[in-house]
Parts: structure tokens; C-alpha cells; sequence
């Protein structure tokens, strides 16, 4: 095992920049996942990780050993891809074997490690047969415990889990994620599924157009965006953002009012006019029962209930922002179940409330801890 580090790593593809300025060290047995939109970088820093593509400029280090140089075979790296890549002719335990007799390994040894990896993943009566035999989990965790055989100092993980059904990915989630707990090799994994992310990673790495965005354990990411992408990204459904106007100590959304705490003011010295957008998560937003409709709220919006998801133990409501076109997520308990049409009143707590500049998409308010 061993730790990476990254030092102002840049990937070109001729006049195209991948990705440029990735600066990073991953602690020897953490486990660190890559999240972002298509074309963010995060497959290319994998795979300049790997050796299988050359970084344009920059230094990258597995334990203390500058890797630039060294050929992708002589990294010590096992690599998991999206499409299995198992040998179709071979069996499975010939296919977790594979890498150990390329390496020239005594067939003791590799005969007790099949055997070891077959049983921590469930495979010990699925060893003689064919990859066409199996399903799409049980070859994705073939292709996982040939790279454990090979007891390399780093796993790599593409996406494994992105050709699974939704059953079969949270299975094997928590079949990766118990694994890594007792073999506690330094782990990369790419994913776009934040799911994947928040549940499996130790930190999470948010990359948007090639760079870096914010680097945390899930829950301060989360809790704690370091701009309007991370914010929007990480959650689902996405933190709502709401173009505003300070003008008069509130905030102007569609032509409602909101409140402007005395930590913003004080905080951010707005001008008259100026323009905004507040961000505030779907779990944070009460829709006001009729009946406290005559009580005293200060933090509302009325909308327009446009869609209702019930997910069972939760609702879901898409609702429209009276006076605009903007959408507004509630997530509510199951047992409420408004209609299509029907207004809401919505108190927003607004001690959750983010405060993004409406330009450059920078984390205004409340200040990272």
C-alpha cells in the first residue's frame, strides 16, 4: 500500500486542457472518490494515475517514488474498468488469476489467493464457470477480486458500478465498501453517481472543467459547498437556487420578499441592487399547513405545486415560484400528498441559507469553518 500525490498536474489533448493545476495527496489505506459532470477530468486523472495517459506537465508520486517515467505495468496499480474486461475463454478462477501468473507467481501462492479473494467476495461456486454465466454483479466482482489477488499498492475504479441495476449496484456498494474496510488498500473511484460518493468515499473530490472545486469528507461537502457547482451537484434533488435583489435589508425573489438576517448583513456589507443568488436544500423548506396560515411567518414564498414524486417514506414536490419560471424542490414526509395546481405557502429556514455570487458562482455566505 502507499500513499499518491499529485503536484500541479496537467493533462493536454492537443489545444483541449483536460484537466490543470490537480494538487492532491491520498493517505496511504483512504479511500477517495472523484465526482463532477461529464468531461470534468476525473477519468483522465485515473487513467494519468494508471500511466495510461502522460501528464502534459506536472509531478505524480506512488509512496515516495516519481511515476512520470514509469511504464503503466510497473506502477503496482490494479485497475477496475466499467466493462469488466474479463477473458471470455477463462474461467473465473482462471481470470482472477491471471494478473499473479503474468507476474510469474508460485502456483501454491496463487492457488491460496483465488481462493482467498473468491471467498471475501461470494465467488467460491462460481469458480469454473465462464463469464457468460454469470450476471452482471458476479462478473463485476470477478473483475474486482482479480485486482485484489494482485494485492497491489493502489486499486483504481472506473465507474464500476454504472452496468448494474439499481439492486445490484447498492449490493455491491456495500460489498466494495465492507472490502475496502478489511484489505484498507489506497483506493481511487470514479463515479458521477453522488450516491456512490457520500456512501463510499473517506474524501470526496469535486472537479467541474478540468479543475479541482473542493476536496472533504462527505458530510462537510455536503454541508459545507465551497461554491453554487459543489452545492447544486451533491444532493438529490439539488439544492435550489433563487435569483435575488437586496434592496431595502430583504432579498427580492419574483417580486416576494425575504428576510436578510443580521449575520448576512453584517457579514457581506450588500449594496442596494445588488444581485444574488440565495441557495437553500429541499430538507430545509416546511410547507406551512392551512391551518398556521394566520400565524405570523416571515421567511415565505408562495408557489404552485407542479409535479408530486411519493417515494414511500418521503414526497417529492416540483413547484413553481409565483411571479417567474423558477422551480422550487420540497422535501417533505410521505404522508403529504398535495396536488398538481395546488398553492403552497413555503417557510424557508433561514439559518440554512446560502448566499452565492451571481457571476462567478463563489460561496458568499456563511463562511467555510
Amino acid at each position: 500500500m502507499a500513499n499518491v500525490r499529485l503536484d500541479n498536474i496537467k493533462r493536454k489533448f492537443n489545444n483541449v486542457t483536460a484537466v490543470e493545476d490537480i494538487t492532491f495527496e491520498i493517505p496511504d489505506g483512504e479511500f477517495w472518490v472523484f465526482v463532477g459532470p461529464s468531461g470534468c477530468g476525473k477519468s483522465t486523472i485515473l487513467r494519468t494515475i494508471a500511466g495510461l495517459e502522460t501528464a502534459t506537465s506536472g509531478k505524480l508520486f506512488i509512496g515516495d517514488k516519481l511515476m512520470n517515467n514509469v511504464p503503466a505495468r510497473q506502477r503496482d496499480v490494479a485497475m477496475v474498468f466499467q466493462n469488466y474486461a474479463l477473458y471470455p475463454h477463462m474461467s473465473v478462477a482462471e481470470n482472477i488469476a491471471f494478473g499473479l501468473q503474468m507476474r510469474k507467481v508460485d502456483p501454491k501462492t496463487i492457488q491460496q489467493r483465488v481462493q482467498e479473494v473468491a471467498h471475501s467476495l461470494s465467488l467460491e461456486h462460481l469458480l469454473d464457470r465462464k463469464p457468460k454465466q454469470l450476471s452482471g454483479g458476479q462478473q463485476q466482482r470477478v473483475a474486482l477480486g482479480r485486482a485484489i489477488a494482485r494485492q497491489a499498492q493502489v486499486f483504481l475504479l472506473d465507474e464500476p458500478l454504472s452496468n448494474l441495476d439499481a439492486q445490484l449496484r447498492d449490493g455491491t456498494r456495500a460489498e466494495l465498501k465492507e472490502l475496502h474496510q478489511n484489505i484498507k488498500t489506497t483506493t481511487v473511484y470514479v463515479t458521477h453517481d453522488q450516491v456512490e460518493a457520500m456512501t463510499l468515499a473517506d474524501k470526496i473530490v469535486v472537479l467541474n472543467r478540468g479543475r479541482i472545486q473542493q476536496i472533504g469528507d462527505p458530510q462537510t461537502v455536503y454541508s459545507q459547498p465551497a461554491n453554487r457547482m459543489v452545492a447544486t451537484f451533491l444532493g438529490n434533488p439539488p439544492m435550489n437556487i433563487l435569483p435575488a435583489k437586496f434592496t431595502g435589508n430583504l432579498f427580492d425573489v419574483a417580486g416576494q420578499t425575504l428576510p436578510c438576517s443580521a449575520q448576512i448583513l453584517e457579514r457581506l456589507n450588500l449594496r442596494e441592487g445588488q444581485n444574488v443568488d440565495l441557495g437553500i436544500r429541499p430538507e430545509h423548506i416546511r410547507i406551512i399547513p392551512k391551518s398556521e396560515l394566520s400565524t405570523q411567518h416571515l421567511a415565505i414564498l408562495l408557489v404552485e405545486v407542479k409535479i408530486v414524486e411519493p417515494l414511500g417514506r418521503e414526497t417529492l414536490i416540483r413547484a413553481g415560484l409565483a411571479g417567474s419560471s423558477g422551480i422550487v424542490n420540497i422535501q417533505t414526509s410521505g404522508d403529504v400528498r398535495p396536488l398538481p395546481g395546488e398553492q403552497l405557502s413555503l417557510e424557508l429556514d433561514m439559518k440554512q441559507l446560502f448566499v452565492f455570487d451571481q457571476s462567478t458562482g463563489d460561496k458568499m455566505f456563511p463562511a467555510s469553518a
